[in-house]
C-alpha cells in the first residue's frame, strides 16, 4: 500500500487487499471508504471480501463506488460516512484519486 495523508484524519491509497487489513488496523485507521466499483479490473477483490476483512479487524467500512464524475448522491453518502464513521479514515480506489476527490467535497 502506498498511503498518502491528505488531511490529519483522512488518507488515500490504491486497492486494499483483504490480507492487508491487519496492516491497515496497525496503521491506526478506524474506518474505510471504498470508491472503487466492483469488477472494474480483473483480479480485483470484491468489496464484500474487503468488507469482511475490515469487520474482522474492527474497522468500519462503506462502499461509495465512483466510475465517472462525482454525483450528488455519492457526495451525500460520503458526507454522511464522514459524519458517522470513526476517524482516521482511509479511502481507496484503483489509485486513491477518486477517494481523495470524495474527501475534497467536504470543503465545498
Amino acid at each position: 500500500m502506498n498511503i498518502r495523508q491528505i488531511a490529519p484524519d483522512f488518507s488515500a491509497t490504491g486497492q486494499i487487499l483483504p490480507e492487508q487489513m491487519p496492516a491497515v488496523a496497525a496503521a491506526g485507521f478506524k474506518s474505510i471508504v471504498c470508491a472503487r466499483p466492483d469488477n472494474e479490473e480483473g483480479g480485483q477483490p470484491a468489496f464484500d471480501a474487503v468488507a469482511k476483512a475490515a469487520a474482522a479487524a474492527g474497522i468500519g467500512i462503506v462502499h461509495i463506488p465512483v466510475s465517472g464524475p462525482l454525483g450528488e448522491g455519492q457526495i451525500i453518502r460520503f458526507h454522511d460516512a464522514w459524519a458517522n464513521l470513526p476517524k482516521p479514515m482511509l479511502g481507496y480506489c484503483r489509485s486513491g484519486a477518486r477517494a481523495g476527490s470524495l474527501y475534497a467535497t467536504l470543503s465545498k
